[in-house]
């Protein structure tokens, strides 16, 4: 698989949802109806619009924000177009320990 596709679908009660498929080819009806389309063999955005406004075509920028939903899916195409991906979780925020007042009595 090459190709990433994202449609989002607006419903009559003003609710959308979102479509994902991938794809060894392109075909017009893509180009057409989906909003965002991301080629994983040329590390490129082909397409990126959001409700009719173009967005930025930063490549890493977009596919940092669909790992968060996408990981395994995304990871399988960096590696079947030959790419090695080494996903890293960010860290855990560590609680922070305030110091105990001691008491002089």
């Amino acid at each position: 698989m090459r190709y990433l596709i994202l449609t989002y679908y607006t419903k009559p009660n003003g609710q959308i949802d979102e479509v994902m498929a991938v794809a060894r080819s392109l075909k017009t009806r893509d180009h057409q109806t989906a909003n965002v389309i991301l080629d994983f063999k040329t590390l490129s955005v082909l397409k990126c619009s959001m409700g009719g406004v173009q967005v930025p075509r930063d490549f890493d920028r977009i596919v940092e924000y669909y790992m968060k939903h996408y990981e395994s899916t995304i990871t399988r195409l960096f590696n079947e177009n030959g790419y090695d991906v080494k996903v890293e979780k960010p860290e855990e925020p560590k609680p922070q320990v305030q110091p105990q007042e001691t008491n002089p009595s």
